[in-house]
Order: C-alpha cells, then structure tokens, then sequence
C-alpha cells in the first residue's frame, strides 16, 4: 500500500470524529434556542415578601412557576425604609431582560407600589393581601379606620426601632392557617420591620399606569378583608377573594400560583 493511502486511512477516524461532533453541537445549538423561544413566551415573575417574613415565604409558589417554565426572582428585602426596599427591586427588575410581572404580599405591595413611573420592564403587579396605598397615603393612615390586629398591638421593638411579632401572635394571627412546625419556622426566620416604615407616605404609586391583580384572603387578621377591598376597588385591579390567613402563599400556593398564572397569560395575550 502506497504511503499517502496509509494518511487517508488514518485521517478517516478523524474525519467520523470531527463529523459525530459537529451534529452534536447542531443538536446542542438546536435545543438551546428552542428552550430559549419557549421562555420568552413567558413574562419574568418577581415576588416580593412582606414584613416580618423573608424570601422562602415563596417556596412552594417558585416550585409550582419554574414547573410551568417561568423564570422567577424571589429576592430578600432589607425592610429598614421603603426608599431602601423599592432601591432593591429596581435593582432585581434591571438585571432582568423582557416583561417582568411583580408580584407582591402584604408590605410587598407597598414595595411594588413605590416603584411609580420607573418600574423597568413590569407590564403586571399582582396584590396578594397586600397594602396598595395611594399617593399621600401610609400604611398608619390606611389602617386607621379599622381594628387592629394584637399582631400588630402587641409588637416587640427593640432599641433600633424593629419590631418583632412574638411567637404566640405569629401562629394564632399571622399564619393561623399553616401547620404549627411550618408556621414556627416561619416565626423563626422573621426579618424584623422597621417602624418607621409604618407612616411614609406613598409617592406616585406603580398602579395608576400598570395593570393590576389583587388577591383578598377573607380571614385575614392582619389587614382586614374589608381594607384590602377598598384599596382592591379604587385601583380597577382583577380581583378575587379567597379563604385564607395572611400568608396565602404558604397555606394555599396553588390559588397564589393560579392568580399570579392568570395574570401572565392575560399579560401574554394583550388583554
């Protein structure tokens, strides 16, 4: 056998090779744009905690939306001012690309309120329970016409000026619908709430120029069903009700998850 026949020989594996890996990465290029097509199709979803609580409030929401394909943000708020909460979303919200729905409970609303006139990419703002104040307004004023909860009465403020839900108040008024050793993690990771947060007044709020949903929890004991009602109505918000606590992500995350669905896909399809 001549010698550039043995070079031929000795290249073909080569060749089979450099061809089994170039189909590979067709495949590879393939696939990845077609996970990419499929996510664009969905809005971002960032979720926004309230007081007294933290990111993992969310668990079982993020698990039922990265289930459906969506990509969500769930990020820890400082709670020291709302200048410094609403610093952080808009932080979040930048680092993001295509439409983003913001959803918020409790405080969280009021955090997703204040982002006003410059809330990058939020084509949607859902209210689970959650303060929805209008300009001028606080949450002191808001709550001033209604009962207050001994949750909230009865505060532990340490010499900073956070304040803490004791343990008793917690699981009998915070989160009476969780199971006992859920709601007492809950009760141990609280991130504490400043008090000067309770009457800062809202600038222009986020609501007036954005579609919104709202979600009343009837047994709730920490903003009356009847608040949340009014500021539900006054925004032109979506609104259903639903029996739950305060906390309807943790005791209820397939109602939370079915509002915030709804939500994205009318976002989605242009109504």
């Amino acid at each position: 056998m001549k010698k550039n026949q043995l070079n031929e020989l000795k290249v073909l594996p080569s060749m089979k090779w450099v061809i089994t890996l170039a189909f590979f990465l067709a495949f590879v290029i393939a696939s990845v744009g077609s996970v990419h097509v499929m996510a664009s199709d969905k809005p971002n979803i960032v979720l926004v905690h309230g007081a007294w609580a933290d990111g993992s409030s969310w668990s079982a929401v993020i698990q039922r939306l990265q289930a459906k394909g969506y990509n969500v943000v769930s990020p820890q708020f400082p709670l020291t001012s709302l200048s410094d909460d609403v610093a952080r979303l808009r932080q979040v919200l930048n680092a993001l690309t295509g439409p983003t729905i913001v959803v918020g409970q409790s405080y969280g609303g009021e955090i997703m309120t204040g982002l006003g006139t410059d809330a990058p990419n939020v084509v949607g703002l859902v209210y689970i329970c959650a303060w929805a104040p209008d300009t001028g307004d606080s949450i002191l004023s808001l709550a001033a016409p209604y009962p207050l909860s001994p949750a909230l009465t009865e505060l532990r403020i340490d010499a900073e000026g956070f304040s803490w839900i004791t343990q008793e108040n917690f699981l009998n008024y915070f989160a009476p619908d969780v199971n006992p050793p859920q709601a007492n993690i809950m009760y141990a990771v609280q991130q504490p709430f400043h008090t000067g947060v309770f009457g800062y007044p809202m600038g222009t709020p986020a609501w007036k120029t954005i579609p919104s949903w709202y979600l009343v929890t009837t047994e709730d004991q920490m903003i009356p069903p009847d608040l949340q009602r009014f500021m539900a109505q006054r925004m032109g918000a979506t609104t259903e009700e639903f029996s739950a606590s305060h906390v309807p992500m943790v005791s209820h995350p397939n109602k939370v998850t079915q509002l915030i669905e709804q939500a994205a896909q009318s976002i989605s399809s242009g109504n």
